[in-house]
């Protein structure tokens, strides 16, 4: 028994019994982090592929986007070169000057047929008529068409006098 009350001595100790009570404390808090700390790190894992996957659709999404942006960069370089091949186009500039051509000698037979000084000017009013009809002071169905308020009746019919009167003269 002796051994027994030895034990039982040390048991009864009140350091003992204050570092059994440590130790069954230490123990309940130390398994209590291990529970935690396993919580913690399968929230970690949560976290980490929730961050993967976004960081995959913003990937996804910012590739696309550039894709769009180059596509649209592309699309603009061609709509520049575009426009300068149509303000390139050959025949614009001798189209409008046929007009003007055109509108001054029907202005000329209306004036004096037969003159030469008088095709400078009808070929400067004709020019500055033009230049109207560019800005907008004259319909844009007669700056196409040529036509004036007259008929082409009249046009003809003035026409077929100037060369009566220039046979008649010479």
């Amino acid at each position: 028994m002796e051994e027994t009350s030895w034990y039982m001595s040390i048991l009864a100790s009140p350091f003992f019994r204050g570092l059994a009570v440590g130790v069954a404390i230490w123990l309940f808090f130390w398994v209590r982090s291990i529970i935690r700390i396993r919580e913690l790190t399968g929230n970690v894992k949560k976290l980490r592929e929730h961050l993967h996957t976004k960081l995959e659709i913003d990937s996804a999404e910012n590739e696309r986007r550039k894709q769009e942006i180059e596509r649209l960069k592309e699309e603009r370089d061609n709509l520049k070169n575009m426009v300068q091949v149509l303000n390139q186009k050959p025949g614009r500039q001798e189209l409008r000057q046929a007009q003007v051509y055109q509108r001054a000698i029907d202005i000329m037979f209306e004036k004096a047929p037969g003159f030469a000084p008088a095709w400078q000017i009808t070929l400067k009013e004709a020019e500055e008529e033009m230049q109207n009809a560019e800005r907008g002071i004259i319909p844009f169905f007669k700056r196409i068409t040529g036509s004036t308020p007259k008929g082409t009746e009249d046009y003809e019919g003035e026409r077929k006098k100037a060369l009566e009167m220039k046979e008649a003269g010479a």
